[in-house]
């Protein structure tokens, strides 16, 4: 670390995901100066994932990508100064500070580790009333990762933190902040938001994807964080992709509830952010305020939900419906046991007169799940393949019949700041204590609500086209629980009014017809010129209870811009151009 005095710390990121590229941590060593390196890896689905693999060996349970490029550049990182800050302790921290060690000793190095501990809740959940999980693991804050990096750590690893805790961590030990610094920690938290999941910031899984001159291999992003916590967000000069107003926003508003951020440390207000170009793939994220945080910390709760199976059976041509309705009644006549769940759905990717078979076929598929993998097992797949000769003409599937698998289920829990023993081992095993915060709030829900001004701007006066939303309007979505986030935005002032009073909950419902039986709720943001769209329980109990066609609900955004609605016609550009 430099020298504590300095009024810029340079994080920087190399990981968005478990299996993100494995090159990112050598390029981002090598591409520029940085003073931190970190990573995410921990997802809801990893960390059940982890679990399951240290069931089968208990000296797994971390994600073991990290330690392959720790491999390449452990060495260089040492060389460079750059501290490596990392969640991929994942369930197992002390194991992967194991597995480092003796990776280290075989290149002859030395580096000094520490790693946050207290988050596995697992032994406790049932007494603290988080029922009987494979996993509970709370979400822990930036102070203990700070306290490891203060102490001179090159490496640092946690467990389950926030994901951007690795960002806040280091800025907390550079800056000297306490808890009090709230508007400091949320800009730290803001610009961890951003730079957390890897190139999404810098044009990855962006919109406008098309205006990017070259997104064939998108440079990492890194975040310049100020000693008020504002910050800049960039990239090594010379990399892919862009880093824009845009692209900012778009990730600021990925997997979020509403103008409320809560985090272990601080509760950011997103309502308070501005976004400012200020040069080349340089952006400033400033005036962002902090409230003090929720007093309880939520914990990650990942079960084995039971196990699934599914078949998908091809339709082409004509009497798509009848055929769809025949193979379904012979299909369920054909189970000798009735399976605990069973769901089918029909996708009518056919068109009529098709130039080729592909593109004439439509897509049935069922999936069914219990709690004995025998009822999803062969006993479904035979009701399948028994109909195959006496069913609807040219019937045929996409993949040979399977066994059943298991499938995992997150749900999160809540326990007080207090509860977990939140603790730092330090690299000569010296263990400290992080005490929690003193102060925190309730958490409230701030939506606001469109003005008059927003309502009047959708009056009749002005001439109408009806085109794809996206036209005009940007989006990203994801996935939190069972719950999916659409953030949606303009990209000029005249537009905002029309888009705040044009999204509606009712109206979502209309352009999104799976959610119009489940609570919506809509956030505006006039500081970002957005909204932000929940959809509560559109995937089930999550990712990996997979109950929908895209169960992330990452092109949730996409197909919402591709709804037609009427824009006025003074509100579309001829060439629209993104904020550099």
């Amino acid at each position: 670390m430099r020298a504590p005095d300095e009024d810029v710390l340079r994080v920087g990121n190399c990981s968005g995901f478990y299996g993100d590229r494995l090159s990112a941590m050598r390029e981002m060593l090598e591409g520029g100066e940085l003073d931190v390196l970190t990573g995410d890896w921990l997802a809801e689905l990893t960390m059940l994932i982890l679990g399951r693999d240290r069931l089968g060996d208990p000296d797994t349970g971390y994600a073991k990508t990290f330690l392959l490029q720790l491999r390449e550049c452990l060495g260089l990182a040492l060389e460079q100064g750059v501290t490596i800050v990392a969640n991929a302790g994942g369930v197992n921290t002390p194991g992967l500070v194991t597995a480092i060690r003796e990776l280290a000793q075989q290149q002859g190095l030395s580096p000094r580790i520490a790693h946050v501990r207290g988050d596995d809740l697992t032994p406790r959940a049932t007494e603290l009333g988080l029922g009987h999980p494979m996993g509970a693991h709370a979400y822990l804050g930036g102070f203990g990762i700070a306290r490891a990096v203060d102490s001179g750590a090159d490496i640092v690893v946690t467990g389950r933190v926030t994901d951007a805790s690795v960002i806040v961590g280091p800025a907390i030990a550079h800056f000297g902040w306490g808890r009090a610094d709230l508007d400091a920690l949320a800009g730290a938290t803001a610009a961890g938001h951003v730079i957390e999941c890897g190139t999404q910031a810098t044009g990855g899984n962006y919109a406008f994807f098309t205006e990017i001159d070259d997104l064939t291999h998108p440079g990492f992003p890194i975040a310049q964080i100020h000693r008020d916590g504002a910050s800049v967000i960039t990239k090594h000069p010379g990399t892919g992709g862009a880093v824009t107003v845009d692209t900012v926003k778009s990730q600021l508003l990925y997997e979020i509830a509403d103008a409320r951020y809560p985090g272990p440390d601080v509760t950011t207000r997103l309502d308070t952010i501005t976004l400012q170009q200020e040069g080349v793939d340089r952006v400033l994220m400033s005036g962002v305020r902090g409230e003090a945080p929720p007093p309880e910390l939520k914990v990650s709760l990942t079960s084995l939900g039971g196990f699934r199976n599914e078949m998908t059976m091809v339709l082409t041509g004509l009497d798509i419906e009848a055929k769809a309705e025949l193979v379904q009644r012979q299909f369920e006549a054909g189970l000798t046991t009735s399976p605990a769940e069973l769901t089918w759905t029909l996708a009518r990717t056919d068109d009529p007169d098709a130039p080729t078979q592909q593109q004439a076929a439509a897509l049935l598929t069922v999936v069914a799940r219990d709690t004995d993998p025998k009822v999803v097992g062969r006993a479904f797949s035979r009701a399948g393949i028994e109909i195959a000769l006496g069913t609807y003409p040219g019937c045929h599937t996409l993949a040979p019949p399977s066994a059943g698998s298991p499938y995992g289920v997150f749900t999160p829990g809540y326990v007080p700041q207090s509860v977990p023993d939140h603790e730092v081992v330090l690299d000569d095993g010296v263990v400290e204590a992080v005490t929690p915060p003193q102060e925190t709030r309730e958490l409230e829900a701030l939506t606001g609500e469109p003005t008059a001004a927003h309502v009047e701007a959708t009056g009749d006066a002005a001439p109408t086209t009806t085109v794809p939303l996206g036209t005009i309007a940007g989006a990203r979505s994801g996935d939190k629980g069972g719950h999916a986030n659409v953030g949606v935005w303009v990209r000029d002032e005249a537009t905002w009014p029309w888009l705040s009073a044009l999204l509606t909950p009712e109206r979502i419902r209309q352009l999104l017809p799976e959610a119009a039986d489940l609570p919506v709720t809509v956030t505006h943001l006039p500081n970002l010129r957005a909204v932000n769209i929940v959809i509560e329980n559109l995937l089930g109990q999550g990712v990996a209870d997979n109950v929908r066609f895209d169960p992330q609900a990452k092109g949730l955004g996409e197909w919402l811009r591709s709804r037609h609605v009427d824009i006025p016609l003074n509100l579309l550009p001829a060439t629209p151009k993104d904020e550099r």
